[in-house]
């Protein structure tokens, strides 16, 4: 196991509780075309995913098409509520601060959005401007690009990097940009038999809890990775 130098944590899901919220949101708006069950059912397994490539999963699957003006309204309407409502993932600050690692964020959302996550969660300082969105690179997760962006910013090769991942999307993405990846389960959102599913993308090790998240980056760092993973 190379030393690891930097770490990169995921912001929606695993920083701020955001993906209950945005779910919401598209549920009720998609619900105006798409019949409630079967929507629900057509979104299973989409979350971390950008909302326009769900949108048009759903358009496709349905063989419809929503106003053009649908994404933007959507999204104005998803920020506000997230830059009022949107909490914390329990135990989230204390580990990020208990790490002795220099930490960046890495996510599919914009950046202003990113930095009020961040902020709401109470870890501006110890980001330190350290912010990677989607909207910095040319492809979104699951490409690898806000990763390999992140990494060469911050001046760290890829392998020296252990990235905290909730969605399959972002597991794909650090896997593809030869990252180490540690899953987390414990957002509102995360379905049962979810950390199956990250063990088969690749991850590393699997948490349903933030606060086991500083033991466990010690117990990597100290070398003792294969009994951390199991």
């Amino acid at each position: 196991m190379p030393t690891i130098e930097l770490l990169i944590s995921d912001c929606d899901g695993v920083i701020v509780d955001s993906e209950i919220l945005t779910h919401r949101i598209l549920v009720e708006a998609l619900s105006a075309y798409v019949p409630l069950e079967e929507l629900e059912a057509a979104l299973e397994g989409t979350f971390g995913l950008m909302v326009p490539d769900i949108i048009e999963l759903i358009e496709k699957r349905f063989d419809l098409e929503v106003p053009a003006d649908f994404d933007s309204k959507l999204r104005e309407q998803t920020e506000k509520l997230l830059a009022t409502e949107v909490q914390a993932i329990p135990g989230a600050r204390d580990a990020l601060l208990a790490i002795d690692l220099p930490l960046a964020v890495a996510s599919n959302s914009r950046r202003h959005n990113l930095a009020s996550s961040v902020e709401r969660a109470g870890l501006t300082e110890r980001v330190a401007g350290n912010l990677f969105s989607s909207d910095m690179v040319p492809n979104p997760k699951p490409a690898p690009d806000v990763y390999l962006l992140a990494a060469e910013r911050m001046g760290v090769a890829p392998g020296h990097c252990l990235v905290v991942e909730d969605s399959p999307t972002g597991v794909l993405a650090a896997r593809r940009a030869g990252m180490h990846v540690i899953g987390f389960t414990g957002a509102s959102h995360i379905p049962p038999g979810h950390d199956a599913v990250l063990r088969e993308l690749g991850v590393s090790a699997v948490i349903n809890n933030m606060r086991d998240l500083p033991d466990l980056v010690a117990a990597i760092m100290a070398g003792k990775y294969e009994r951390a993973a199991r």
